[in-house]
């Protein structure tokens, strides 16, 4: 049975994860880094090995239930996301001289009358959001094409913001102001591939529903009385849309909207209707009336541009100090994850930042602990890797994961370091986790030991990506930008 997700559904499912973010009892989101160690490949305790890719070219993540719990083994820290962090966007399209746009139509995909040829864009395709039917200036206003001179090139770029004009241009061109990216939206939420989408209020308040501002013609006929052919009204099931035609050497060579009416959902020129207002003799004149989105051009922005797309725009600045110093710069990463409604103790996370290691306050330490090494307690067995050494409070950060020398010994237990008993560094260095409690250069020490700040494998991992090593440092800031397409 022939059926479609509609691109409402996709524009539907965006504005619900974007609303999710500040709703009453809406979700708790959370940008998650990990991976200190290389990619390799990685033996299991059962002899079998795991291949995760290299630095150079990361493997992709499978979608499954392992990749989401692997994901917090190796995980460092999590930054909340805020309401003000995420955005929708569409693909940018910058305006370029020489560009021949494709213009708004409400009818891309239908058939044609009496044949199975789909209606498409002079780019080709047959989805109005595969079109370029829109573009962003060199003041960063976007403009929907309404008329681009019967597929010519864009020569003179679009420039005004009167809310409720359209805008014509000397190349022939017709264009729809919609909105100006603020300079928040430029610095946070534009990128080479997308940029912000928003509503302006006035160009919205100014829109008028069903609103005909374009007609072009199809085929332009023969034989008819040359001469403007004023007053003939638009059929359909709006009301006070009247256009006057241009014949020229017997055919249609113009159509102009005189009054663009209101209400319309479907709208007709017949061949009749011309030939009643004078063109006497004219025939196989067609005449396609382009509808406007609901609201009319320029209402919702998003809608009518297609943003099924979200930003989420996440800063990491050095380590986060300001919330605790969860993130340390001590290590690299190599994965960034999405993550909603995890927990932290028991309960729902809403800290700022979430340290995602384990850690242990060290006292009589011979040596120094290196970043990535594997750490060894003999007497209970446990196994980790080294995240960071805090040589100052005498603080090892550790992850411990599900692979040998990583997390789990010989027999493939993972056991958790405990007790007084010494924990042991692969290049020699040594120490003997205290046995008091306290807090430590805010970190929360119970008898030696400090559990990570987001529970493991709590909440759900929405977005996984693997990518190059991303090196830190206390005076450097990550910008991490997710893309999310519905």
């Amino acid at each position: 049975m022939p059926a479609i997700i509609t691109n409402k559904f996709r524009i539907h499912n965006s504005e619900q994860f974007k609303e999710s973010f500040s709703e009453a009892a809406g979700n708790n989101y959370y940008l998650g880094i990990g991976r200190p160690s290389p990619f390799n490949t990685a033996t299991r305790a059962d002899g079998r090995t795991d291949n995760l890719g290299t630095d150079v070219i990361p493997l992709t993540p499978a979608d499954n239930n392992n990749t989401m719990s692997i994901s917090y083994d190796d995980l460092l820290a999590a930054k909340r996301i805020s309401s003000t962090d995420i955005a929708f966007v569409a693909p940018r399209r910058n305006w370029t001289t020489g560009t021949t746009y494709d213009i708004y139509r409400h009818d891309y995909g239908d058939r044609i009358t009496g044949t199975t040829t789909q209606q498409s864009a002079n780019s080709g395709v047959f989805n109005l959001f595969d079109t370029n039917f829109y573009a962003m200036n060199s003041s960063r206003n976007v403009y929907k094409c309404l008329d681009n001179n019967n597929n010519t090139a864009s020569t003179v770029e679009p420039t005004g913001t009167n809310a409720s004009t359209i805008l014509s241009t000397a190349d022939g061109y017709k264009w729809k102001y919609m909105y100006t990216l603020s300079a928040s939206e430029q610095s946070n939420f534009l990128s080479t591939d997308f940029m912000a989408v928003s509503t302006n209020s006035s160009v919205s308040s100014n829109a008028v529903d069903g609103a005909i501002d374009i007609v072009k013609i199809k085929t332009a006929g023969s034989g008819g009385a040359d001469g403007t052919h004023t007053g003939i009204a638009i059929k359909g099931d709006g009301t006070g849309g009247v256009v006057s035609v241009v014949v020229t050497s017997g055919a249609v060579t113009a159509v102009n909207v005189t009054s663009a009416g209101t209400g319309y959902t479907f709208g007709t020129i017949s061949n009749a209707q011309i030939v009643s207002a004078g063109a006497t003799n004219l025939v196989g004149a067609e005449l396609d009336v382009i509808i406007p989105p609901k609201g009319g051009h320029g209402f919702n922005a998003v809608q009518e541009l297609g943003a099924f797309f979200v930003m989420t725009n996440v800063s990491l600045e050095g380590t986060e100090s300001a919330n605790s110093g969860d993130v340390s710069v001590a290590n690299d990463f190599r994965r960034v994850c999405l993550i909603r409604d995890p927990q932290s103790g028991g309960s729902a996370a809403s800290a700022v930042t979430l340290r995602a290691t384990k850690a242990v306050q060290l006292t009589g330490v011979s040596g120094s602990f290196n970043v990535d090494e594997k750490i060894t307690q003999a007497s209970t067995g446990a196994v980790g890797i080294v995240v960071e050494w805090d040589s100052t409070n005498s603080l090892l950060y550790y992850v411990q994961t599900r692979h040998n020398d990583e997390g789990v010994d010989a027999n493939g237990n993972q056991t958790a370091f405990s007790g007084t008993n010494v924990i042991t560094g692969a290049g020699g260095a040594s120490g003997t986790p205290v046995s008091t409690s306290g807090t430590v250069n805010n970190v929360v020490i119970a008898s030696g030991y400090s559990v990570p700040e987001i529970d493991h494998d709590s909440g759900d991992v929405l977005y996984v990506e693997n990518r190059a090593p991303i090196t830190r440092a206390a005076d450097q800031t990550e910008n991490i930008k997710l893309i999310i397409e519905f």
